[in-house]
């Protein structure tokens, strides 16, 4: 199994940095509903800390407070934040077993999925945008070659 002791510090910090930023960039695809969007964020890790078990690195994961980052605008979270997402996935693909670079991946995209279907958008519980930041995301957290 594997766990932060696994990772320096700046590697935990990559790790870390994923899921947030997944629920970050689908909070960002829509104007409004920031704070039951930003709520949604914070019971899922809530929720998923109950859960603990299925994984040390996922425990661990949640486990610490989820940060935000400050970025510029939804354009430089999106680049920045979509880069590092892969970032963290090909590092978790080198240290990491297969389930748990699973577990990580269900886990980030679970966060942007709730986070996206927090607040209702016309008539959709999804916006278009949102759909467009969930594909963006779930693409991110796939390796090339899939």
């Amino acid at each position: 199994m594997t766990g932060k002791a696994d990772f320096t510090p700046e590697e935990w910090n990559l790790i870390r940095e994923g899921p947030v930023t997944a629920g970050m960039v689908s909070l960002m695809a829509e104007r409004g509903g920031s704070f039951r969007e930003s709520w949604a964020l914070a019971k899922t890790y809530a929720e998923t800390r109950q859960q603990q078990g299925e994984s040390e690195l996922l425990d661990a994961l949640v486990a610490e407070k989820p940060e935000t980052k400050r970025h510029g605008s939804p354009e430089e979270l999106n680049d920045a934040g979509l880069r590092r997402l892969r970032e963290a996935v090909a590092l978790l693909e080198q240290k990491a077993t297969p389930d748990e670079v699973e577990s990580y991946k269900r886990f980030a995209l679970d966060v942007a999925t709730r986070v996206a279907s927090a607040h209702k958008e016309g008539d959709a519980s999804v916006s278009p945008a949102e759909r467009e930041a969930l594909a963006a995301i779930e693409a991110s957290l796939s390796p090339a070659s899939e």
